[in-house]
């Protein structure tokens, strides 16, 4: 009765979901063992007797969570062995997790989590379409339903069709519950208001039928960047930890008729809190104004039915509802990348103006006698102010006004929902035979917000012609006007000032240190008012006429359809009945997005759209400074599949599969083929050899085929707007995969070791920026502007002022494309051995994964090497088209039961990887030429928990946790957030407390 009571316990356990590899001892069979009923094993279609060493499977079900303390699925899948480069928390600032603030992934073998495909009781969960890459968000999965998780760790297009690449993760529910289960948990951590969850099922059965519900709400509190110190750091320390040459205080240039365009600081850099540069640079950062964990609400609803339809059919329908809404704190404002238009006010030449009649240069002239000013002899500016798009942004250390909350920082919601409905008939044929009809409808939806600048509204504010109501906004309304009688009508009627300097920023959000040249302490020039709206300090309501924000969704839906044959041939093998499986799929995959207001290139096609609706827009870049716009997308491709498999006792000892799947996309995509054999050999009752060998593939997705999109990447010194741009050519990437290894099982001692080995050819990819950005520019930043080699790379980038050098990057364009081939190969490992100490019971044991390499070729862009072939393993891959690959990672545990109670200690282990970017470890200009060696290397991550599990009655469980029972910080990494949050969880120590109850 205690193992019932502990997995009983485990409705919250079952929130943390996928697990491959913590619980060695564990297979399918151990899994259903209760039950009794012929069952699918993840990696075979036939139904029967589990295979449980033919392929490499792991399993984990619901005690081993609760033994574990209950781990997030975040927390899961970031310690998996097999699987590198998760996107959850913390992750915003890399363009493969823009827009997935919410979502967590499983990202097996480090393919990216787009080729990991993840099931529901067998049935395909769509992936979101919210950013860059495809991924299903398992945070949406109903936790509290869960019963086992089985992770194939080897390709299984075979078996599955599209997207298996790397192997399978399927997500199981109970079916054999009966009556109530309660749960909640309440996990403190440091700086936050703690996380917590409650679940509720029930089970059983109403009349011929078998029914379970479940539902389950997880909340997440905010924790600030600030509430860790190790995130937050001085330039000094890391030049890449959140600082931009693009903030407020920003960069301009005071006296251009003088001598040409020379950008200095603003003179109020260092008193804002910002940092002045050994090369008069003026930077600030951002990080402080983002979360390390954003605040989110989440609940999931699922239901499932059996029903018999006759003594030989059986009908079985499920319906799962998830909802997670949150909120992303992000930077105040975003610097624009595009210059203003000829239709705003002093606007047409590639940079932004302040006109020299404007109150916030006369009153920074004069408050800053030794400013590079052009003056005369009263000290009144005789030459505008100018900035390039990248060198400064509206509002950085000051806050957005727009934005009531603590740090006045932008708060942008992000919303999903997740549906699936499946219907599945099982008809028993007699003689063995089984016919199983199924349709799985799933959706993904994701409502998020964008806010940004319009540039030419921005630049009339700082030219005096802003706000909702200003007569002289229009080029048309200013037609005409001399200089001088534009000054004169500047800041009237009804029009408005914006103040881009240091001297409309009141105090620093972030540290509270007051500014002591704030306009709106007095202004030193006679006669210069210092009201709002008046040029000196700056109005609300004309930020609010030039940011904005406007939401975006972004849908994906997939109906499937299959029909499977399986059973006995009648024909027998030295080793037994030969078993067959026949079916055929149709799958139907839907991609749309839409996009709202400012965001919308059929609206706002331009610049200069914002003021004159039918301006003609050649190119087309979109009216907002920095997000960037698209047009509304809906695209949609079938694809019909035929499959069947074998199973092959050869002999008492020596069974065989042999699976084989074809599918055809049409159009120019066309079909593939897949065929996989397995073998597994029982050299005696404790050791079982397996091995196998395949082809798998995954077609191209609709997106990449024929949706543009657009993501911010970091590219000199600042993050700019970087064009994925679909590609209708792409062909379907594949893999041949090889795996061999063995399984032992001899009483307390359970073992298993495999070989794997994945050949990836033609993987989709974006086009690498970081390789881009290098080829073209080098360590100068200019080295190969105007070669005609590289023509067609330059001919990429958009450059302000049309300047060919890397500081002055507005945006880049990219395409999908099929990448150069991946050779990857490794080792994954486990063992656990079982004892008696005293009255209780007692196990060690210890898994891991071990990469020999991650070889990736070259990558070539408009005929110049822009990716030099590498091996990956170990190392960062910053901007690459790899994941962080660390070479080991890996747990080992000790954990006892005794009465009532069960006790774990857990060791997880991440291996030190290197930072293989040379640039930003050399001299650096800003630093007055000294080098920054520290980060090249970035440290192992050893973090320890501990979980105690008691259940004082016969239907009640409480367990506590303490994960990262020592506080280890993440190892420091020259990142936006210090720390590579791909790999490593920066929240430290953390206690959780959890009780449930059945009835």
């Amino acid at each position: 009765m205690k193992k019932h009571r502990i997995i009983c316990a485990a409705g919250v356990a079952a929130s943390a979901i996928a697990a491959a590899g913590y619980s060695p001892a564990a297979s399918a069979q151990d899994a259903v063992a209760d039950k009794g009923d012929p069952i699918v094993v993840t990696g075979t279609l036939i139904r029967g007797g589990p295979q449980d060493a033919i392929a490499p499977v792991d399993v984990i079900g619901a005690e081993d969570l609760a033994r574990q303390g209950s781990p997030s699925i975040l927390d899961i899948t970031r310690r998996l062995a097999v699987s590198a480069g998760v996107i959850g928390d913390s992750s915003q600032f890399d363009p493969r997790s823009q827009f997935n603030q919410g979502s967590a992934s499983v990202n097996l073998r480090g393919f990216g989590p787009q080729r990991t495909l993840v099931l529901l009781n067998g049935r395909r969960m769509v992936a979101s379409g919210a950013g860059n890459i495809p991924l299903v968000d398992v945070n949406l999965m109903p936790s509290s339903a869960i019963g086992r998780v089985e992770i194939l760790k080897d390709g299984a297009a075979a078996t599955y069709g599209s997207d298996a690449i790397a192997g399978v993760v399927n997500f199981i529910t109970r079916t054999d519950q009966q009556g109530f289960l309660a749960s909640a948990d309440y996990r403190h951590i440091d700086g936050s208001d703690g996380d917590w969850t409650a679940a509720l099922s029930w089970g059983g059965d109403i009349g011929p039928a078998r029914i379970f519900l479940s539902g389950g709400y997880q909340r997440r509190n905010e924790l600030q960047a600030g509430d860790r110190d190790h995130v937050l750091r001085r330039y000094a320390e890391n030049p890449q930890g959140g600082w931009s040459g693009g903030g407020n205080p920003g960069n301009f240039d005071y006296d251009a008729t003088q001598n040409g365009v020379a950008f200095t600081a603003d003179e109020g850099c260092a008193d804002a809190g910002a940092f002045l540069a050994a090369n008069d640079l003026c930077l600030s950062n951002y990080l402080g104004f983002t979360n390390l964990v954003e605040p989110e609400d989440r609940f999931q609803l699922f239901a499932d039915m059996e029903l018999p339809l006759g003594e030989r059919v059986e009908l079985r329908a499920t319906a799962l509802y998830g909802h997670t809404k949150t909120v992303l704190s992000t930077s105040p404002s975003f610097l624009p990348t595009i210059a203003p238009s000829s239709d705003a006010a002093f606007g047409g030449s590639g940079l932004f103006v302040i006109p020299e009649y404007a109150p916030a240069l006369i009153d920074y002239c004069a408050r800053y006698a030794d400013a590079s000013c052009s003056t005369d002899a009263s000290g009144a500016p005789q030459a505008p102010a100018l900035a390039y798009p990248v060198r400064f942004r509206p509002m950085l250390l000051s806050g957005n006004p727009l934005f009531d909350n603590g740090r006045n920082t932008a708060r942008l919601p992000r919303n999903s929902d997740a549906y699936q409905f499946t219907g599945e008939v099982r008809a028993d044929l007699g003689g063995s035979l089984e016919l199983t009809g199924g349709v799985t409808y799933s959706e993904y939806d994701r409502y998020f917000v964008v806010g940004d600048s319009f540039v030419d509204l921005l630049q009339n504010a700082m030219a005096g012609f802003g706000g909702a109501d200003c007569a002289y906004a229009t080029a048309a309304s200013r037609a005409g006007l001399t200089d001088q009688e534009l000054a004169a009508l500047a800041g009237t009627n009804g029009c408005s000032w914006f103040n881009p300097f240091s001297t409309a920023i009141p105090a620093n959000q972030l540290t509270g240190q007051a500014n002591p040249n704030y306009a709106g302490n007095g202004s030193p020039v006679a006669g210069l008012s210092t009201q709002p709206g008046e040029g000196l300090v700056n109005d609300v309501s004309t930020i609010g006429d030039f940011y904005n924000m406007w939401g975006r969704v972004a849908n994906t839906r997939q109906w499937v359809g299959d029909l499977v044959l399986a059973g006995g041939t009648g024909i027998s093998l030295p080793g037994g009945e030969i078993h067959f499986a026949l079916g055929g799929q149709y799958r139907r995959d839907r991609y749309a997005r839409a996009y709202e207001g400012g965001n919308n290139l059929d609206l706002y096609p331009c610049p200069a759209s914002v003021l004159d609706p039918d301006a003609s827009c050649t190119p087309e870049t979109g009216a907002l400074g920095f997000i960037g716009s698209n047009r509304d997308v809906r695209v949609s491709s079938d694809v019909w599949a035929g499959f069947a498999e074998l199973q092959l006792p050869v002999t008492d000892r020596l069974d065989a599969q042999l699976s084989a799947r074809y599918e055809d996309y049409g159009g120019s995509v066309g079909s593939t083929f897949d065929p996989q054999l397995r073998i597994r050999y029982r050299a005696n009752d404790w050791l079982a050899l397996r091995g196998g060998v395949g082809t798998t593939f995954r077609g191209p997705p609709p997106e990449n085929t024929a949706a543009d999109l657009v993501i911010l990447t970091f590219i000199g010194g600042a993050f700019r707007a970087v064009d994925v741009l679909a590609n209708p050519k792409l062909d379907p990437e594949s893999a041949t995969t090889w795996n061999a290894g063995m399984v032992a099982d001899s009483g307390p001692f359970r073992a298993s070791l495999d070989y794997w080995r994945y050949e990836f050819s033609g993987p989709i990819e974006s086009e690498p920026v970081s390789g881009m950005v290098a080829a073209m520019f080098g360590a100068s930043g200019s080295a190969n502007c105007g070669d005609p080699a590289f023509a067609g790379l330059e001919a990429r980038f958009t450059f302000s002022g049309d300047i060919c050098s890397a500081a002055n990057v507005q945006r880049l364009s990219t395409y999908a494309f099929n990448s150069a081939d991946v050779r990857t190969s490794g080792l994954d490992a486990s063992a656990s051995y079982d004892f008696a100490l005293g009255d209780a019971w007692m196990q060690i044991g210890a898994s891991g994964s071990y990469v020999f390499e991650y070889e990736v070729g070259e990558v070539t862009v408009e005929g110049i090497a822009v990716q030099s072939a590498f091996d990956a393993a170990g190392k960062l891959n910053y901007q690459t088209t790899a994941y962080p690959i660390p070479r080991l990672k890996g747990r080992a545990w000790l954990q006892g039961e005794w009465g009532d109670h069960t006790l774990r200690l857990q060791l997880n282990h991440v291996s030190g990887y290197t930072d293989q970017r040379e640039s930003i470890f050399g001299p650096d200009a800003s630093l007055g030429g000294a080098a920054l060696t520290r980060g090249k290397h970035i440290g192992a991550f050893d973090s320890l928990d501990l979980a105690w599990n008691w259940s004082p009655a016969e239907r009640t469980h409480i367990s506590l946790a303490l994960f990262n029972l020592l506080d280890a910080k993440p190892p420091f990494a020259r990142l936006d957030q210090n720390f590579d949050p791909f790999t490593a969880d920066p929240i430290g120590f953390t206690a959780k407390l959890g009780v449930s109850q059945s009835f």
